[in-house]
């Protein structure tokens, strides 16, 4: 399989016009400008959209407009951005419908700054837009786990008709390394049984909508789409668990900062430090059985991230509050280093 040395950026736009993405609608933001970029030199030439919106807030609500047709959609953005497309997310989730936005984080509140950030944690997984509604959520930490979850947000999507969201960061998306390319069914779900793509007299008319005037007749959608993402928390959590069978600390880090904390639990292992690493892949939902099972024989746990500690209520919910859990973070677009979490563990290690 032929390898591609690529930047994070534009690897994820390649991916989502091999997964069959037809449509594309954005708006330039830092740090995710390369990917729109890509997509305005290669959609047209791969049979797809590519539009660049007035707003973020046009651009999302075009994703809803081509998604209610069956076409796969996408759009990204970086933090700012997608906070403007909140609303336009909620009413996707509500019309239950596929689409995949990418959020490659800068650092924040605000306006912010344009490094690399994971602030946005609470915002994705717990309220993206108003209302009772979820979205997938996958946590790449390589340019070829960018590439590979594009292809699965697009799958999972469509397998439950709901958003689906890739949560980077600058520090992935501006990062090249070598990729490949996996083997691609674009057309795996049959979409003719709701899409508004054309009734040709010769069906009944499919009506796209998130408005229900019955509250009963609201509540009872709503309580169909929770069944849905029951069936997701038991089958679709993914976690990477490195050195877990024997540690003492349990590092916790997703994305670009678990790569970080992987080298810093290698660091302590060659001091004689019991470290091990738990890396979710999906940040919704949660890998409740991965931590637990990662976290069995530790005695402490440890959240690194590139918030003030947004991952740490996931944690100790899903451990069930059993074990301590401390925290060490930088903010504001600083990248922890391996020395700094290795001093963390260090200090965890001499209090045990």
């Amino acid at each position: 399989m032929e390898r591609n040395l690529m930047k994070g950026n534009e690897a994820l736009a390649e991916a989502a016009i091999r997964a069959g993405c037809k449509c594309f609608f954005g708006y330039p933001i830092t740090p995710q400008t390369e990917l729109a970029a890509y997509m305005a030199k290669r959609m047209h030439k791969a049979g797809g959209v590519f539009l660049q919106a007035e707003s973020e807030i046009a651009a999302i609500n075009m994703v809803l407009g081509a998604a209610s047709t069956g076409v796969r959609a996408m759009t990204s953005s970086s933090s700012p951005g997608i906070s403007l497309k909140s609303e336009g997310v909620s009413y996707i989730a509500g019309s239950d419908l596929p689409a995949v936005i990418i959020n490659v984080e800068r650092g924040g509140p605000g306006l912010g700054g344009i490094q690399p950030s994971q602030a946005d944690y609470w915002q994705a997984t717990k309220a993206l837009g108003h209302g009772d509604f979820q979205l997938l959520v996958y946590a790449p930490a390589s340019v070829q786990e960018m590439v590979d979850y594009v292809v699965k947000a697009f799958d999972r999507a469509d397998k439950y008709r709901m958003p689906a969201m890739i949560l980077a960061d600058g520090l992935l998306g501006q990062m090249m390394e070598p990729v490949t390319f996996p083997e691609i069914n674009p057309n795996a779900y049959d979409k003719s049984g709701w899409a508004a793509n054309g009734h040709k007299m010769q069906r009944e008319h499919h009506i796209i909508n998130s408005l229900y005037l019955k509250p009963d007749e609201l509540e009872n959608s709503i309580l169909d789409r929770y069944k849905r993402y029951e069936i997701i928390k038991e089958t679709e959590t993914e976690a990477e668990l490195y050195l877990t069978e024997d540690c003492d600390i349990l590092v916790c880090a997703f994305g670009a900062t678990a790569r970080v904390a992987k080298s810093a639990v290698n660091d302590a292992r060659a001091q004689g430090i019991k470290a091990g690493l738990f890396r979710p892949k999906t940040l919704w939902p949660f890998p409740v059985k991965e931590i637990n099972e990662a976290a069995k024989n530790a005695k402490k746990l440890l959240s690194v991230e590139m918030s003030m500690g947004q991952m740490i209520e996931d944690i100790k919910l899903a451990i069930n509050c059993s074990k301590p859990v401390e925290f060490y973070g930088r903010t504001g677009g600083v990248i922890p280093t391996p020395a700094e979490v290795l001093g963390e563990i260090k200090k965890i290690g001499g209090a045990l």
